[in-house]
């Protein structure tokens, strides 16, 4: 009797355990992240708004309660606004080409290629190098004895003897354009490219049957098909596109005034390096207004991306009605079915 009870008293402990393990075990499983999310990501978004509403030294502290005051002094600063207006100005001008070179690769890359491992890996080598090493070769190739300043000395566009890429604010914009589209077009295009490998086969067959070319299968069958995978990417490019820094940081580390600070009269100051300069670059130490930048420009990403967003939706929405050629080949792909 003793040994029944025994028994049982050990198969009900193995039932609650079991069950205990069945409830627990997946809020376990995804504790780590949540904790390292936490301790690296809550706190310091907490802490931010703290330094924020003080005068915070970098090396002596905290300092008094000013409340909005750092807010206040950084919307009548004109640095900041000059900042905006660059971080905007590289933005458009590296979006639309790293978009179109990105479609067009991953629709290269789409097709029956030899080597194709060899192409998908080679379009990452950009995004694998460091940002400070590329931006540091673009600097010397857009510098004054790059390979770009003597071709338009050549052809007469400049005749000064410094390159014009380190004085001029629009030409400054479009090196460090370049720098970006250079890194990340390639990873943007084997998203891309994931997306039209999940478009049935059998439409391109239909289409082609039915007299379509590839440019006209392009823009009638893959383009509405990865829709929603290309408002993902640009959804994540303007979060990103508006972050830029490594590229303004290091793009005159060879040479011209105000290394390091975006340009000599603030040519390429972008709103993330302005936010280090006041907190930790050879500016004045200002934490507390460093602090406000971020949460204002937090707030400039937020409300850009969500116009983005409904913008690209409400496009989508407009052009979602099927193409001639779409409704082709489906018909052709669903006949194919019925014939099975």
């Amino acid at each position: 009797m003793t040994s029944q009870t025994a028994a049982t008293r050990r198969i009900g402990f193995s039932r609650n355990l079991s069950r205990w393990d069945i409830k627990v075990s997946p809020y376990l499983y995804i504790s780590p992240f949540f904790l390292s999310f936490a301790i690296f990501g809550l706190f310091p978004i907490v802490f931010n708004i703290w330094v924020a509403m003080h005068d915070w030294d970098r090396r002596l502290g905290q300092g008094d309660f000013v409340g909005f005051d750092n807010f206040t002094w950084v919307l009548n600063q004109p640095a900041f606004w000059t900042s905006l207006q660059n971080t905007f100005s590289i933005f458009v001008l590296s979006l639309v080409p790293q978009l179109v070179l990105a479609l067009m690769i991953a629709a290269i890359l789409d097709q029956n290629l030899r080597t194709k491992t060899f192409w998908r890996m080679g379009v990452l080598v950009p995004f694998v190098v460091m940002p400070v090493a590329s931006a540091m070769i673009f600097s010397q190739v857009f510098g004054q004895f790059g390979l770009v300043t003597p071709f338009m000395h050549e052809l007469g566009w400049f005749s000064d003897v410094d390159s014009p890429f380190f004085h001029n604010r629009f030409l400054s914009h479009v090196a460090i354009a370049t720098m970006i589209i250079f890194r990340w077009t390639g990873y943007n295009a084997l998203i891309f490219l994931a997306a039209m490998q999940t478009v049935p086969r059998e439409m391109y067959e239909a289409a082609t049957i039915d007299g379509a070319g590839r440019a006209r299968q392009f823009f009638s069958i893959t383009i509405p098909s990865i829709r929603p995978t290309m408002i993902f990417v640009v959804l994540t490019m303007t979060i990103g596109g508006l972050q830029v820094f490594d590229e303004a940081r290091v793009f005159d580390g060879t040479g011209s005034g105000g290394t390091g600070q975006g340009g000599a009269d603030n040519q390429w100051l972008t709103t993330v390096l302005y936010l280090f300069n006041l907190g930790f670059g050879d500016w004045q130490d200002r934490m507390g207004q460093a602090a406000a930048v971020a949460w204002l420009f937090a707030a400039v990403i937020i409300f850009f991306t969500l116009l983005n967003f409904f913008l690209t939706r409400a496009i989508s929405t407009s052009t979602s009605k099927p193409t001639r050629a779409s409704r082709l080949a489906a018909k052709r792909l669903s006949e194919k079915g019925r014939t099975r």
